[in-house]
């Protein structure tokens, strides 16, 4: 009998966050549902691969999320890490396995971060590691400043990087192209 990898657990700041991580997991194959209450009665929902999402905002959501993870749900949370509700529900939730905060990648999933990247992202990535700063790049691809520092973003989180630099890096790297030196 194989194990079924762990399901995975994030909490995210934001809607918007918890949108790109579900739509990341849907495309892995992973059913989302809204909520955290689960309609069946298999105490193991591990084989199903479902994953829930939603806002923790209270004591009984967090019981809710906590215990849908222990019976094998994918959880995606909103709610403020820094929070003391956030940090009871990180701390609950480790104890299952890892926890994943914001929208990064988890860290074996880097090796693959360049086949996820969107055009967009691919065609930013390259303008920037050809020397143009975001704005000339965003202006070249026909973009809004404010979509390209969007798009820049999700691609730090997908390498599982702080910096715009790190992640035009890893990009380099991943791609099989050697960096540019000034």
């Amino acid at each position: 009998m194989t194990r079924q990898p762990d399901a995975p657990r994030h909490v995210v700041a934001n809607y918007g966050d918890a949108d790109t991580v579900i739509r990341r997991l849907t495309r892995d194959g992973w059913v989302a549902r809204d909520g955290f209450a689960l309609p069946d009665p298999a105490w193991d929902v591990t084989g199903s691969r479902l994953v829930l999402h939603g806002r923790v905002g209270d004591p009984d959501t967090l019981q809710l999320a906590v215990l849908a993870a222990a019976r094998g749900a994918g959880i995606v949370a909103v709610c403020d890490a820094e929070s003391q509700l956030g940090r009871a529900l990180i701390d609950d939730l480790g104890r299952l396995g890892p926890v994943n905060q914001g929208i990064a990648e988890p860290p074996a999933g880097g090796d693959n971060a360049v086949a996820d990247l969107v055009p967009e992202q691919r065609a930013l990535l390259d303008r920037l590691a050809a020397g143009d700063t975001i704005a000339a790049a965003a202006a070249a691809e026909f973009l809004s400043l404010r979509t390209a520092n969007r798009r820049i973003a999700e691609a730090r989180a997908m390498f599982g990087v702080r910096t715009t630099r790190e992640a035009v890096l890893a990009y380099l790297r991943q791609r099989g192209a050697p960096p540019r030196s000034h």
